[in-house]
C-alpha cells in the first residue's frame, strides 16, 4: 500500500503537534485551501513523494524517545486506508496517534458510511483535532489548533458514545465577567 507524502521522512522531535515529543508524518494532498494554512505546499494532489507504507513502518522502528505520531498534511483523511494502516501500526508499538483535519468529526462519521476506510482510520486515532483553518478565528491561546473553531477530539471516547467528547484540558473556556462595586477608591 502506498501513501503520498510531503516529506519522505518522519519528522521527529515536535513538541508543537500534540502532546509530548512526537515525530510528524506530512500527507501530501487537500482540498480544503484554507487561507492562511501554514502549509499550502502540501495541497496538490499531484506532488509529492509516493511512498509504501512499510518504509514508513521502518522509520517508526528507528525512532527512540518518541511519544507519540501525529498524522498531518495536506489532510490524512483524503488517504484514510494507508494512514489507517501506519496509526495501526504506531498503536503496535505503544505510540500514541493524533491526527489533524479540516473535516469536522461530525463530517467524517458522515462520509465514513460510503466509505469504511474512515472509521477505520478513525478507530486507530487516539486524538483529532478537527475542522478547517479560520484566519479570522486565529489565536496563540488555543494549545495545539491555530484557530478558535478547532476541537481537541477523543475519539475512542467520541466512537464509544456516539457523540463528540473533548478531550480533557481542551474544554472550551467561557471568558468571565467579574462585576466590580460601584465605587472606586484611589
Amino acid at each position: 500500500m502506498k501513501v503520498r507524502l510531503a516529506s519522505p521522512s518522519l519528522q521527529v522531535d515536535s513538541i508543537v503537534d500534540g502532546e509530548g515529543i512526537r515525530s510528524v508524518l506530512w500527507t501530501q494532498g487537500c482540498a480544503h485551501n484554507c487561507p492562511g494554512c501554514h502549509n499550502p505546499e502540501t495541497h496538490s494532489f499531484d506532488e509529492g513523494h509516493i511512498i509504501d507504507v512499510k518504509e514508513i513502518f521502518s522509520q517508526i522502528d528507528k525512532l527512540e524517545g518518541q511519544d507519540g505520531i501525529t498524522l498531518s498534511g495536506g489532510d490524512p483523511m483524503f488517504q484514510p486506508k494507508p494512514c489507517a494502516m501506519i496509526a495501526e501500526y504506531c498503536h503496535k508499538k505503544n505510540l500514541n496517534v493524533w491526527c489533524y483535519t479540516g473535516f469536522t468529526y461530525e463530517k467524517l462519521i458522515e462520509l465514513s458510511k460510503k466509505n469504511p476506510d474512515i472509521l477505520t482510520f478513525l478507530s486507530n486515532i487516539d486524538v483529532l483535532v478537527d475542522g478547517k483553518f479560520i484566519l479570522e478565528q486565529k489565536s496563540f491561546d488555543v494549545k495545539f489548533r491555530g484557530s478558535k473553531n478547532q476541537r481537541v477530539i477523543d475519539v475512542p471516547k467520541s466512537l464509544r458514545t456516539k457523540k463528540v467528547c473533548i478531550k480533557e484540558g481542551y474544554e472550551e473556556k467561557k471568558e468571565e465577567v467579574l462585576t466590580k462595586t460601584k465605587y472606586v477608591f484611589i
